[in-house]
């Protein structure tokens, strides 16, 4: 599976890890940046190129990392294709993607520790959209593009 990946300066930290970990697991990892910390950057700048990267099939799914996730969110669901969820728990992490078939992952990286991150990502990465009555409801929204 191939990973985008995005932060701005509040999960610059934490993404450099997040690919140090996908790629020992054997994720293919395309870093979107920024390659450098800099606290006055802007968000749209990296997570844009990300989500759209998911939109156009370069990468299969994408994880974008901001302060608390949610700029990073609203950005990515502009893009037609894109199914981004914020998360907050594991459960939240799970659901996302079993219920809603998320293919964009945004993750709030001053709001929990780097451990729960992660482990929020191992759970994201491993559900499995359950289809059923979720792709039902999935086809409802995915209505609302056309």
């Amino acid at each position: 599976m191939k990973i985008g990946i995005a932060a701005d300066h509040g999960g610059f930290e934490l993404k450099g890890k997040l690919i140090a970990k996908l790629q020992q697991q054997g994720y293919e990892v395309r870093d979107y940046g920024p390659h450098r910390f800099d606290r006055l950057d802007d968000y749209p700048d990296f997570g844009i190129p990300a989500a759209r990267a998911v939109a156009d099939g370069t990468v299969d799914r994408a994880i974008l990392i901001c302060n608390n996730g949610i700029g990073m969110g609203m950005l990515a669901n502009k893009i037609r294709g894109v199914k981004a969820a914020v998360v907050y728990s594991e459960t939240s992490a799970r659901d996302t993607r079993e219920h809603h078939d998320s293919n964009v992952l945004c993750l709030g990286g001053q709001e929990f520790s780097a451990a729960q991150l992660e482990q929020f990502v191992a759970i994201w990465l491993t559900a499995q959209f359950a289809g059923g009555r979720h792709a039902r409801r999935i086809g409802k929204v995915a209505a609302l593009d056309r």
